[in-house]
């Protein structure tokens, strides 16, 4: 703190997300929400707030808020702006004034870690390292307000700075944060397949293939991530009403995804401090309506491959901002159609499910739009994904491993048998192994390979069909064994036989 003339100025040090945030020398913070921070600041001077920064999550970021805060013990006011949708759905700024109003209590958080829990109807977490008493002071030590417009916050914002400045109401204080470091197996860096029946189970292989082998990198908002670059995720039959587990262990719930929804599939108004919606992209932000369009074009050249969407404007490498969805592709195959999204960058933790339900209701939308205006009665294809940086976050690392330790091990017990290499059979004749390649289907022999050594045979195989599943390659692997030990001991050899 220093005094120039009759101004104090106050200088807020952030420990956590220090390059997120907008510095002031006055005793006011303010919480943005889903607004962007800029949005607030260039109505105010430096003088009138301590700082500004945005609150995406109540289970990610209001711990570091409040370990912030602790640390600047010159902030006695704290505005919050709750204005949007994604406000609303994400709850994080009703969870931050929950936490002033209520106060916590000791109990677990969603990863089944000793925690403080925020007393509110949202979920929230701070660390069990802080003490409890140090927040109890800072609960009443610091003034707040909710407010609903940018217009509301600047106005409170503004009369807080007119007050005569109160001095701090304890010294700074740190607690230590325990640092989760996954360990990482060897895999490749580029070009990455997951399928699965629902977006929940496909959800979960992909967590578990990004936490095992992705590259550990740092992001651009001070911290770490652990990511694959180029997965693609295909989604095969997700239900009609949408697939939630019981208990639900997705990051989202039936209420977000019916605002979500609408943010995809609906047009949006521009609204100051708002970035975009992707349903703004794709109504009218390139003055035409490409969902309309995509549907004429698809019923007036059904087999088209040319029903695009495009959510990148060039200008958004000038100004930032730019959308994390960024190309949607129709395509009708076989009286069913499917659609392709490219992703830029994926939040694969907290983002992917809702991205992926918001996908499959715009291309029920448009389905639904080519059976009423035409003659096609098209089936739900599948829904792929193809996201270029698929990263999760390191303050979700916690909450990826509890998934796949309460998760992995049962999705991988459902298997499918189904693979589109196709079928092997196996068997000994004139004296040598003979594999016959079937088609899944229909059963139309496609392949044959015969000889003595399982290893060479499995190599062949292999490289012949380099899509075969891998449980499917260890199958024949196995069974090319215990046939080249028949063969060399006479013993017969039956397919599948113990």
């Amino acid at each position: 703190m220093t005094v120039t003339g009759q101004v104090t100025q106050f200088h807020y040090q952030a420990q956590h997300k220090p390059n997120q945030l907008i510095y002031g020398h006055g005793q006011t913070a303010v919480i943005t929400g889903w607004t962007v921070k800029q949005a607030i600041a260039k109505h105010l001077q430096p003088e009138d707030y301590a700082v500004i920064g945005q609150l995406y999550s109540p289970t990610r970021g209001i711990n570091l808020l409040i370990r912030n805060l602790l640390l600047n013990p010159h902030v006695r006011y704290l505005v919050v702006l709750n204005a949007t949708k994604e406000d609303k759905n994400a709850g994080a700024g009703e969870c931050l004034l929950d936490f002033f109003r209520n106060g916590v209590e000791e109990s677990v958080s969603d990863t089944g870690r000793r925690a403080w829990v925020i007393r509110s109807a949202i979920p929230g977490y701070i660390d069990i390292e802080i003490d409890i008493n140090m927040l109890e002071k800072l609960r009443h030590s610091v003034e707040y307000k909710e407010v609903k417009s940018i217009e509301s916050a600047v106005s409170v914002v503004k009369s807080y700075a007119e007050l005569e400045s109160i001095y701090p109401w304890g010294t700074p204080v740190e607690f230590t944060m325990s640092i989760v470091e996954p360990t990482v197996l060897p895999g490749p860096r580029y070009g990455h397949r997951i399928e699965g029946k629902t977006i929940a189970e496909t959800w979960v292989k992909i967590i578990h293939r990004i936490k095992t082998t992705g590259t550990i990198r740092p992001t651009g908002y001070d911290g770490q991530w652990q990511e694959l670059i180029d997965l693609m995720a295909i989604v095969t039959d997700e239900p009609a009403e949408f697939y939630f587990p019981e208990p639900n262990y997705l990051p989202i719930d039936r209420p977000f995804l019916e605002e979500y929804v609408s943010q995809i599939l609906d047009d949006a108004p521009y609204r100051e401090g708002l970035k975009y919606t992707y349903g703004q992209r794709l109504r009218s932000w390139f003055e035409r309506d490409q969902i309309d369009q995509v549907i004429q074009k698809l019923i007036g050249e059904i087999d088209a491959a040319s029903a695009v969407m495009n959510l990148w404007d060039v200008k958004d490498h000038e100004k930032g901002g730019s959308p994390c969805l960024n190309h949607i592709w129709l395509r009708v195959v076989d009286n069913e159609l499917s659609l392709t999204a490219t992703l830029r960058s994926n939040d694969m933790f907290a983002a992917w499910p809702a991205n992926a339900m918001g996908l499959v209701a715009l291309q029920r939308h448009i389905r639904d739009e080519i059976f009423k205006r035409s003659e096609y009665d098209l089936r739900m294809g599948p829904l792929i994904t193809v996201s270029q940086s698929a990263h999760i976050y390191d303050d979700t690392w916690s909450n990826a491993e509890q998934l796949i330790k309460q998760q992995y091990a049962t999705i991988c017990r459902k298997i499918d048998y189904h693979d589109p290499a196709g079928n092997f059979l196996v068997e000994i004749a004139e004296n040598e192994i003979v594999v016959t390649q079937t088609t899944p289907g229909s059963g139309e022999v496609v392949g044959c390979y015969s000889g003595k050594d399982a290893l060479k045979l499995v190599r062949e195989i292999c490289a012949a069909s380099p899509s075969i599943r891998a449980d499917h390659a260890g199958y024949l692997g196995m069974e090319l064994e215990r046939a080249m030990k028949c063969l060399k001991t006479g013993a017969k050899y039956i397919q599948d036989s113990k």
